[in-house]
C-alpha cells in the first residue's frame, strides 16, 4: 500500500515537473502583459523649449495614444545632463521611467566629467535612438572671401600653411562644436586656435560678427543664417548628406585625400530605461517609439528642428553607444578638455 501511494506520488510529481517545463516562465519580463497601469514619466535632461524636450513631448503625445497612460515629460537640467540621466538611471526598472538621453549624457561626459554618477552602458537599458541633429562647419563668408577659401579643402590647405592663424569658436569646452573642431585638427593635421563661449548663440554671434572664423555649428540652427548668405557652409559633419541640405557635402566627401575619410560628429540622441527593465517592456517602448518616427507628422516635426529620424532596435543602439564612447573618449583625451 505505501509502495503503491509513493509509486502514484512519484509520478504525478514528475509529470508536473514535465508540464511545468512546457509552460512560461513566470518571471519580471514576463509580468509586464499588463503594463502601462499607470502614467510613465519620461525625463529630459536639459530645459524646456530645446530640441530635445521639443521632440520628447511630441514622442510622448503619441505613445499616450498607443499605451493608453499619459506620458508626462519632466526636465531635470543640470551638469551637462548628468543630473537627468543619473536620476533615471536610479529609478525601479519597472518601464514607468524612462529619459531622453543623447550624445553628451551616454558618449561626451563620460571622458570629459572626471567624476560620472551614473555608468551609460551598464545602468541603463537602451529602447530606441530617436535621431541624429548634423552639425555643418561654417565661416564668416567675408573672411573666406579674404583668404580665398571656398571649400574645405582651401581651409585645410590655408590651415597647413598658417598654423594657429584661423581660430573656431565652439559652445563652451567640451561641446560637440569643440570636438567637432579637436577630431577636424586630429584628422587633417592642422593647428587651430580654439575659442569657447558660454553657450552655442553666443558662439554662433561671434561668427556672424567676424570676431572668430569658423565654427561647427548646428545645422537646424545655422541654417537660416547659410540661406541668407551669412554664413558660409562647407560641409556637414555626419557620414551622410542632410536631408535639408542635399548639395551641401560632408566633411568625409569634400575631405577626400585630406585624412578627413570616415569624419562622422553627430548630435543625436534617444529613448533608455533603467537598467534591468523587463525585456517586453523594452521591446514595446521599442515598436511603439518606431512606428512613431515613421509617421509623416513626426518627420516633419523633427525636420523643423534639421533632425532626421534613426529608428533602430535595442541592440544597434547599444552598438552605437559603445562605438560613440570610445570615439569620444579618445577626442576628449586629445582635445584636454575637463568639466569638473
Amino acid at each position: 500500500m505505501l509502495k503503491t501511494l509513493f509509486t502514484a506520488t512519484k509520478m504525478a510529481a514528475t509529470v508536473a515537473t514535465l508540464v511545468a517545463a512546457t509552460l512560461p516562465m513566470t518571471t519580471p519580463a514576463h509580468a509586464a502583459g499588463n503594463w502601462p497601469t499607470k502614467p510613465i514619466k519620461f525625463v529630459v535632461p536639459y530645459p524646456a523649449g530645446g530640441p530635445l524636450d521639443t521632440v520628447a513631448r511630441a514622442i510622448g503625445e503619441k505613445l499616450r495614444d498607443s499605451l493608453g497612460q499619459p506620458v508626462v515629460v519632466e526636465n531635470k537640467p543640470g551638469a551637462g545632463g548628468n543630473l537627468g540621466a543619473d536620476y533615471v538611471a536610479k529609478q525601479p526598472a519597472d518601464g514607468y521611467t524612462i529619459v531622453m538621453g543623447a550624445v553628451a549624457t551616454h558618449a561626451i561626459n563620460p571622458t570629459l566629467f572626471s567624476k560620472m554618477p551614473y555608468d551609460p552602458v551598464k545602468d541603463f537599458a537602451p529602447v530606441t535612438l530617436v535621431a541624429d541633429v548634423p552639425n555643418v562647419l561654417v565661416m564668416h563668408p567675408g573672411k573666406a572671401a579674404e583668404l580665398h577659401i571656398n571649400n574645405v579643402r582651401d581651409l585645410v590647405e590655408y590651415a597647413r600653411k598658417h598654423p594657429g592663424k584661423l581660430d573656431y569658436a565652439s559652445g563652451g569646452n567640451g561641446s560637440a562644436g569643440h570636438l567637432s573642431g579637436e577630431l577636424f585638427k586630429s584628422m587633417a593635421h592642422v593647428s587651430m586656435v580654439h575659442i569657447p563661449y558660454n553657450g552655442a548663440s553666443p558662439a554662433q554671434l561671434s561668427v556672424l560678427s567676424g570676431q572668430t572664423d569658423l565654427i561647427f555649428d548646428n545645422l537646424a540652427s545655422a541654417s537660416a543664417n547659410i540661406k541668407a548668405g551669412k554664413l558660409k557652409a562647407f560641409a556637414v559633419t555626419t557620414a551622410s548628406r542632410a536631408a535639408t541640405f542635399p548639395d551641401l557635402p560632408t566633411i568625409a566627401e569634400a575631405g577626400k585625400g585630406l585624412g578627413l575619410e570616415g569624419f562622422d560628429i553627430s548630435t543625436w540622441f534617444g529613448v533608455l530605461a533603467p537598467a534591468g527593465t523587463p525585456r517586453d517592456i523594452v521591446d514595446r517602448l521599442n515598436h511603439d517609439i518606431v512606428a512613431i518616427l515613421k509617421t509623416d507628422d513626426m518627420r516633419a516635426r523633427l525636420a523643423r528642428i534639421g533632425a532626421q529620424p534613426a529608428p533602430t532596435t535595442p541592440e544597434q543602439f547599444a552598438a552605437l553607444i559603445q562605438k560613440e564612447l570610445k570615439k569620444y573618449g579618445q577626442v576628449v583625451k586629445v582635445s584636454g578638455a575637463k568639466v569638473d
